[in-house]
């Protein structure tokens, strides 16, 4: 199965299924002498576990990473980083009814049509446990963008069609502890309890809802990302769209930019007092011709219904004969309050591999 690394110089490779042994990353090309805070990965690790709070799946599992390899005395040493998460909870009795039965909107048709085999104890290596790992490498290389004063931040900006107002991140300390304070991980505490209260309701119905994880990147530095293919914002997309669920991207003004005069849309360049260039607004999302302008890069990721619900649905057996499924076992009613860090994790990975490959664009 191809399809498992991402990233050119900062690059991982992910392994392990939703009902296996353990998960786990290789990463390669983080440099040498990085000091390695295992407290802050396993915290990022923390936010993206199951069982944490009653809008989320119940499955128990304390995601513990370890580390076994590329490390010497809390640095890197420039060698292969091997993470480790074992599974601890897995119920692969949970999925013993949808053995020879495809589930609707899952992975379970397409995989096993192309190859001829799947694991159906979860979804195997299509299921979001996988994620897990991409939080693990993603917290390493939030670390080394901290470095170069470079933030991550994103929060959940609406659920079903509740919408928070736009943020404005004046620290990000503040931005972190505002959205830590509620369990769905919006940053306005208002709109927090709105959304709560509907993915309560959603999951006392047996049904589930989708929604949208707003994206900040601050400190970002003007030249990453790179003509023609490797635009930042396409390695973005390219990102968010390999999260599971995950269904849109758009970054700026997004599709909303698509109704707006160029008189309206564009950006004026200016110069702050201190002489560093900006511009008056921020249509282009901090990127302009695939490449960081400096500004505040923002985008948006959109996660659709997670697809099992607890209601009888139609659909086909292994020989396309008309069958009926029940949704069993424990999932998110709504994914979005556990795909916060994920989306941070993946823009943190891009935003690494450019920046180290930006290092060699000029003499």
């Amino acid at each position: 199965m191809a399809g498992n690394s991402f990233g050119q110089l900062f690059r991982i490779t992910t392994f392990g299924e939703s009902h296996g042994v353990a998960i786990g990353v290789i990463i390669d090309g983080c440099p040498a002498g990085l000091d390695v805070d295992l407290e802050y990965i396993q915290g990022e690790l923390d936010k993206r576990k199951p069982g944490q709070s009653k809008i989320t799946t119940q499955r128990k599992e304390s995601d513990v990473v370890q580390i076994l390899s590329g490390t010497f005395e809390g640095k890197t040493t420039g060698t292969p980083i091997a993470m480790i998460i074992p599974n601890e909870d897995q119920r692969s009795k949970d999925y013993g009814h949808n053995v020879d039965v495809f589930r609707p909107s899952h992975a379970d048709y397409t995989y096993a049509t192309k190859y001829g085999i799947r694991d159906h104890r979860g979804g195997g290596r299509s299921s979001a446990r996988e994620t897990a790992a991409r939080v693990a490498a993603g917290a390493l290389a939030k670390l080394l963008l901290k470095t170069q004063g470079i933030e991550v931040l994103a929060h959940v900006s609406s659920v079903g069609t509740i919408n928070a107002p736009n943020v404005f991140i004046d620290s990000a300390a503040e931005f972190l502890e505002t959205r830590e304070q509620n369990i769905v991980r919006c940053a306005d505490p208002a709109t927090a309890v709105e959304m709560i209260e509907f993915i309560d309701s959603i999951r006392k119905e047996g049904d589930t809802v989708g929604g949208k994880v707003s994206c900040h990147i601050i400190g970002a530095p003007v030249g990453l990302g790179d003509p023609v293919f490797d635009k930042l914002h396409a390695d973005l997309g390219k990102a968010m769209l390999s999260i599971n669920a995950v269904h849109g991207f758009e970054f700026g003004s997004g599709f909303s930019g698509s109704e707006m005069r160029g008189s309206e849309h564009n950006d004026i360049f200016v110069k702050d007092a201190q002489g560093k260039v900006g511009t008056r607004t921020n249509f282009s999302g901090g990127i302009q011709g695939g490449i960081s302008n400096g500004m505040p890069i923002e985008f948006k990721v959109a996660f659709k219904p997670v697809a099992t619900i607890m209601h009888n649905q139609q659909t086909i057996d292994g020989e396309g004969n008309a069958a009926e499924i029940t949704g069993k076992g424990r999932h998110d009613p709504c994914v979005v309050p556990r795909a916060v860090p994920i989306v941070e994790a993946m823009a943190a990975l891009v935003l690494a591999d450019h920046w180290l490959r930006n290092r060699v664009s000029k003499l």
